[in-house]
C-alpha cells in the first residue's frame, strides 16, 4: 500500500467540464430573467459567495457529468492497490460531495464552501495542513495547480492547459501525463455544426428564384450573407449546447456533441460564441444592406427565445423551427436587395413546418422505442406520434399545393416561357415528401430531415430533377 493518499482535482481533470460554469448556465436556463444575478453576487461575495448561491439554486445531475474515463480508470486501479484517494475542488461541497457519493472512490473530500473558495494557494495550505509538505500526490490540469504540485510529492497533469505542462515540470515532481482528448480538428467541426451550413444555401434561393445568378455584383453579396449567416448560426449552436447540457447528456445522441461529452472544453464554448456572433455582424455591418443585418438580428432573437423558453412549447417549436429556415429566405432577398413573393415565403412555410414535424417525429419514434413516455425538456409525449405524423404529412403536402397555384399565376408567366413545365416538379416533391415520412414512420430518420436528405442519394436525384424542370420552364 502507498502511504501517501492521491489528490485529484476535478474540473477540466477528474471531469471535462467545469461545474461552476454548468451550475451558471443552469440557473441561465431556470431563470433567464435574472440573467445578471450570478454578476452580482460575484462582486459582493467573490468568487466563494457565487458558488454557494448557484448551488442553492441549481441542480446539476452529477450522474451524468462527462467523467473522464481514463481518469476514471487509473483511479480505481490506484484504489484497488490499497491508495486513498482524495477529492480536492474549488467547486462547491454540495456537488463535490454528491460526485464523491456517486463514484465511490474517494476517501475524503475538500471543496469551496461559503466562505472559502479552495483554489490555487488556498487548497495547498488546506492540503499542506492534512497531510504535510510533500505528504500526497496531486492531479490536476491548470495554472491554478501549479501551486499546489510546489507542495505534492508528486504531480499527475492530465490534460493540461497551454503552458501548464512545461510550469510544472520546471519543478522537476512530474511523474506522469495524461492527455485524452480526442483530435482538435474534428472536434471544432463538429462543434461548430459545419455541416448545418447546408440549412444556409437557403439564402441562394431568392437569386435563383429571380433569375440573376449570373449578376456578379449580387452572387458576391449571397455568399458574403452565406458565411455572415453560417458564423451566426455557429455561435447559436454552441449557445444553444451550452444551455442544453445536462438534456443532451440524457440523450441516446446528443450526449456525443463536443460540449456534453467534454470533447471540447466548456470555457473555450464560452469564449468561442461571442467571437463567432462579432464575426457575423461585422461581416454583415462591413458589408451588406441594412436591411440583412436587421434580419441576421432578428434571426439570432428568435433562435435564442427558442434556446431559452420556445422549445419547451408544444407546437411552437416547430412553427417557431419552420420561421428559422424560412428567414434565412428572407436574409437571401435582403442581401440582394429583392423583393419577398407571398408563394415562395408560404411554400417555405409549409415544407420546413413538414421537415420539423418530421424532426420531432423521429425524436418520439425513438423515445417509444426505448420504452419513455415524456420528452425531456419538452413538451411532447410519445401518444402524440400519430397526431405528429397527420400534421407533418398535411403540411407538406400543402407545400406541394402553393407551388402548383404558383404555376398558374400570372406573374410567373413573366419569369418563365414554359411554366407549365414546372408542373412535373409537383408528383417528384409528392413522392419525396412522402417517401421521407414513410422512412419516419419506420424508424430509420435521422435526428436532423435536413442531413438526412443531404446525405440521401434519392433525394439528392430529386433535388436535381426539380432544378432541371424549373431550368426547362425558363
Amino acid at each position: 500500500m502507498r502511504s501517501k493518499p492521491l489528490v485529484v482535482d476535478l474540473d477540466g481533470t477528474l471531469i471535462r467540464s467545469d461545474v461552476l460554469i454548468e451550475s451558471g448556465f443552469a440557473f441561465i436556463k431556470s431563470a433567464p430573467h435574472r440573467f445578471y444575478e450570478p454578476l452580482l453576487w460575484l462582486v459582493r461575495k467573490g468568487k466563494a459567495g457565487l458558488k454557494a448561491h448557484l448551488a442553492d439554486r441549481t441542480n446539476v445531475d452529477v450522474t451524468v457529468l462527462p467523467y473522464d474515463d481514463t481518469v476514471l480508470d487509473w483511479l480505481k486501479q490506484e484504489r484497488e492497490s490499497g491508495r486513498s484517494l482524495v477529492l480536492a475542488t474549488a467547486s462547491h461541497e454540495r456537488y463535490a460531495e454528491a460526485i464523491s457519493q456517486h463514484l465511490g472512490i474517494f476517501d475524503r473530500t475538500f471543496a469551496t464552501d461559503g466562505e472559502t473558495n479552495l483554489s490555487s494557494h488556498r487548497k495547498r495550505d488546506r492540503l499542506v495542513a492534512e497531510y504535510g509538505e510533500k505528504g500526497f500526490d496531486y492531479a490536476g490540469n491548470s495554472h491554478d495547480d501549479i501551486a499546489v504540485w510546489q507542495s505534492a510529492e508528486r504531480a499527475y497533469v492530465v490534460n493540461p492547459s497551454p503552458g501548464v505542462e512545461r510550469a510544472a515540470r520546471k519543478q522537476g515532481n512530474v511523474e506522469r501525463v495524461i492527455e485524452s482528448r480526442p483530435p482538435t480538428l474534428k472536434t471544432w467541426a463538429r462543434s461548430l455544426r459545419l455541416h448545418q451550413w447546408l440549412k444556409n444555401l437557403l439564402i441562394f434561393v431568392p437569386l435563383l428564384a429571380a433569375h440573376e445568378v449570373s449578376r456578379a455584383p449580387l452572387l458576391f453579396a449571397a455568399i458574403l450573407a452565406f458565411f455572415s449567416f453560417g458564423l451566426c448560426a455557429s455561435s447559436v449552436y454552441l449557445l444553444n449546447d451550452l444551455l442544453d447540457l445536462e438534456d443532451d447528456r440524457h440523450h441516446p445522441v446528443k450526449r456525443k456533441r463536443p460540449l456534453a461529452s467534454g470533447a471540447l472544453p466548456i470555457p473555450w464554448g464560452l469564449a468561442l460564441f461571442p467571437v463567432l456572433l462579432g464575426a457575423a455582424i461585422a461581416i454583415a455591418w462591413s458589408s451588406l444592406p441594412p436591411r440583412f443585418a436587421a434580419v441576421l438580428f432578428g434571426y439570432y432573437l428568435l433562435t435564442l427565445a427558442y434556446s431559452l423558453f420556445l422549445k419547451k412549447q408544444v407546437m411552437v417549436d416547430v412553427v417557431v423551427l419552420a420561421m428559422l429556415y424560412t428567414t434565412r429566405i428572407i436574409a437571401g432577398t435582403a442581401a440582394i436587395g429583392g423583393h419577398l413573393t407571398f408563394w415562395l415565403l408560404a411554400f417555405s412555410m409549409f415544407i420546413f413546418l413538414s421537415l420539423a414535424l418530421v424532426k420531432r417525429y423521429a425524436e418520439l419514434y425513438s423515445l417509444q422505442s426505448r420504452g419513455l413516455v415524456k420528452t425531456r425538456g419538452r413538451g411532447y409525449m410519445s401518444s402524440d406520434l400519430s397526431l405528429i405524423s397527420s400534421l407533418g404529412t398535411s403540411s407538406g403536402y400543402l407545400a406541394v399545393l402553393v407551388l402548383a397555384l404558383y404555376i398558374q399565376d400570372a406573374r410567373t408567366a413573366g419569369l418563365y416561357r414554359h411554366p407549365q413545365i414546372i408542373w412535373l416538379a409537383c408528383p417528384l416533391l409528392l413522392y419525396w415528401v412522402s417517401r421521407t415520412w414513410i422512412i419516419a414512420h419506420r424508424g430509420r430518420m435521422h435526428d436532423d430531415p435536413i442531413v438526412f436528405a443531404a446525405r440521401d442519394r434519392i433525394s439528392l436525384v430529386i433535388v436535381a430533377l426539380c432544378g432541371l424542370v424549373f431550368w426547362a420552364a425558363i
